[in-house]
């Protein structure tokens, strides 16, 4: 690591808006440091795009207990910068309940969160505090006016996943969703503190946050070869999102109920039309299997939904925590020779 001056002791003006930065750390020993590079420049006074002056007081680095060696770049980097601060869980626990963990432990007048892998520029937290300033905003999501640095399947994936909890939560705004973002410092403090186990970042911001709106911005390439999401885990992350938007996709099951209903009624007219008023053969059998095929299918559909549910309340029930602190980092296990 090239050798940097320790930012210590650095003076900002009382009029500033005071920023906390939030970057959940995963997989980030090779791409880590540039990005806090960065972000040193805003550690001192900045003024915005609009005049706003702002200054970044703190950085926590949130170690999600990786597979690289992250946990040595952020000992050696809270060692190099002073305003960057370490938060070690006791295991991984994921993206949000990561971010959340490092909301909990802020101090600033807003919060910034941002994703390790060098995609969002630090240079836009100007704009995006502008933004809320001047519409009144609790909430500020980077809108990309580029598309995202990944492939054509992830990213197809990703406006599906955007598009459907769209039409579930019933605010298209906020399905528009991304993991940079700048949010009122008092309500991402107040979310951390009571959000539990399960509960999807965005929508629970959706329930406390009245005015949310976008910034454009222009993404950047990752700094890193490979993504630190899998599709097994895009899946999974999409799937905890349809289960805590509510109970909208119960409501779905109504809605699927009623048109199964219709469908078997609109059998049972073809049917009884084909025996007693055409000459049309109908086989016994094969009206049996569709119909006990289709119901059988939306029943255990139905049933598996509600199950997903019931495994939502049993744990926050149980107290499952959404993360654990330690006071010392969580080591990666030593490569195999």
């Amino acid at each position: 690591m090239d050798s940097e001056p320790n930012w210590g002791g650095l003076m900002h003006d009382e009029d500033s808006y005071q920023l906390s930065i939030v970057i959940p750390v995963y997989r980030g020993e090779q791409c880590l440091p540039s990005l806090i590079h960065e972000i040193a420049t805003l550690a001192e006074c900045n003024t915005s795009p609009a005049g706003n002056r702002y200054v970044v007081t703190e950085v926590l680095l949130v170690h999600d207990c990786g597979p690289d060696h992250s946990d040595r770049t952020i000992e050696a980097l809270c060692e190099q910068y002073s305003f960057t601060r370490p938060i070690w869980l006791s295991r991984n626990f994921g993206q949000h309940a990561a971010t959340l963990a490092g909301m909990a432990s802020t101090s600033g007048d807003w919060i910034v969160t941002i994703d390790e892998d060098g995609q969002h520029n630090p240079a836009d937290i100007g704009s995006m505090l502008d933004r809320a300033l001047s519409d009144a905003l609790q909430v500020v999501y980077a809108e990309p006016r580029n598309s995202p640095p990944h492939g054509i399947i992830r990213n197809t994936f990703s406006w599906t996943a955007k598009a459907i909890s769209s039409g579930l939560l019933g605010n298209e705004e906020l399905g528009r969703f991304s993991s940079y973002r700048l949010i009122d410092g008092e309500i991402a403090r107040t979310l951390a503190a009571y959000c539990g186990s399960g509960v999807y970042l965005d929508v629970a911001l959706y329930w406390i946050a009245g005015r949310v709106g976008r910034c454009p911005v222009l993404l950047r390439s990752e700094s890193r070869q490979a993504s630190g999401y899998s599709y097994r885990k895009l899946v999974t992350h999409f799937w905890n999102l349809i289960l805590t938007t509510g109970t909208r996709p119960l409501r779905l099951i109504t809605v699927f109920g009623f048109f199964s209903m219709a469908l078997a009624l609109a059998i049972t007219t073809y049917a009884l039309y084909g025996k007693f008023v055409s000459d049309m053969p109908i086989q016994g059998w094969a009206s049996l299997v569709i119909v006990v095929s289709f119901f059988s299918g939306s029943i255990l559909t139905a049933l598996g939904v509600i199950a997903e549910y019931l495994a939502v309340s049993v744990g926050i029930a149980l107290g499952k925590p959404l993360y654990i602190v330690c006071t010392k980092p969580t080591r990666a296990a030593p490569e195999k020779s």
